[in-house]
């Protein structure tokens, strides 16, 4: 099931401290992002079911299949925001409006009730669909830069989704959240480096690689050489000075939130240290966060605020 797969992020994504209702918003943003990115990777239990329910055509294996399914799943996306706010409102806050009546995929439609109550828009759900459709032509990042945008696309409308859904989203709010969910994304990607690579994607920057003298045959060994470990300690770093820069975000807010925003940065501090407790050999296995040590964290940032 989609939603299983929350128990294997380096974070809580619905904690049970929250109210029910507040868990239940949380799982609908965390369903919907699950879904876009199963799309994209191939990886969805039934991908035809899923085209046939949303009158995409194809098949699997067909060249574009994925790109067509995630424009099925955008019209989908429509249909939630026209049925909650109206077809005359959605249209209004940028919505197509090409896709008549309800939502069809389950996820989908679990968006409704929380757009409904929240002041959330399109935009950051079209962000996470647009990420999916860049993976399926962008292989290699020259710069660290070009795959900073990238996080502006698949990382950084999560936080700034759990913001609106607490409203509690300002500018200054959210750029300290952009620098986490950026921290995160990238961490994510040293974790998965083997995994990513299978799929014939490398999120490391070329730039980086020729720094340090590291090949994409390197990158498919089975344990990391001292170059890919020198390699993955750099950016290590570069993903902790990103936490380091948004933690203070856990300060500006209280109560449910601000231990809701420890949990979520204690994560990458914790998968971080499992990076490095492996000797940055991301290689021989995924370095998974002690939740022990994520939970030590957690109550950290809750109490010092940062």
């Amino acid at each position: 099931m989609t939603l299983d797969k929350a128990d294997l992020e380096n974070f809580p994504v619905a904690p049970g401290f929250l109210p029910a209702a507040w868990r239940d918003d949380l799982m609908a943003v965390y369903g919907f992002a699950r879904l876009i990115d199963d799309a994209g990777d191939g990886d969805l239990a039934d991908p035809a079911a899923v085209a046939q329910l949303l009158d995409v055509p194809g098949r699997p294996a067909d060249d574009g299949f994925r790109l067509a399914l995630l424009d099925g799943l955008e019209r989908d996306l429509d249909r939630a925001f026209a049925t909650a706010l109206g077809d005359d409102r959605a249209q209004g806050g940028t919505v197509l409006g090409t896709a008549a009546g309800e939502p069809r995929h389950p996820l989908m439609r679990r968006l409704v009730p929380l757009i409904e109550q929240h002041a959330v828009t399109p935009e950051p759900f079209r962000r996470l669909i647009e990420a999916n459709r860049v993976d399926q032509t962008t292989t290699r990042y020259p710069t660290y830069d070009d795959l900073l945008h990238y996080c502006t696309l698949s990382a950084d409308p999560v936080g700034r989704l759990v913001l609106a859904l607490a409203g509690r989203a300002t500018p200054e709010r959210i750029e300290l959240s952009d620098a986490i969910c950026t921290a995160l994304q990238l961490v994510e990607h040293l974790q998965d480096v083997a995994e990513d690579l299978d799929r014939g994607r490398i999120y490391l920057p070329q730039e980086d690689l020729a720094t340090f003298g590291v090949t994409e045959q390197d990158l498919a060994a089975p344990a990391a050489s001292r170059e890919v470990r020198q390699l993955i300690a750099w950016e290590a770093s570069r993903a902790r000075t990103l936490l380091d820069r948004g933690a203070p975000l856990v300060g500006t807010v209280h109560g449910r939130l601000r231990l809701l925003l420890a949990g979520f940065t204690a994560g990458g501090y914790a998968a971080l240290d499992a990076i490095a407790a492996a000797g940055f050999d991301v290689l021989a296995h995924r370095a998974k966060p002690d939740k022990r040590r994520l939970a030590g964290r957690a109550a950290a940032l809750f109490a010092k605020g940062r």
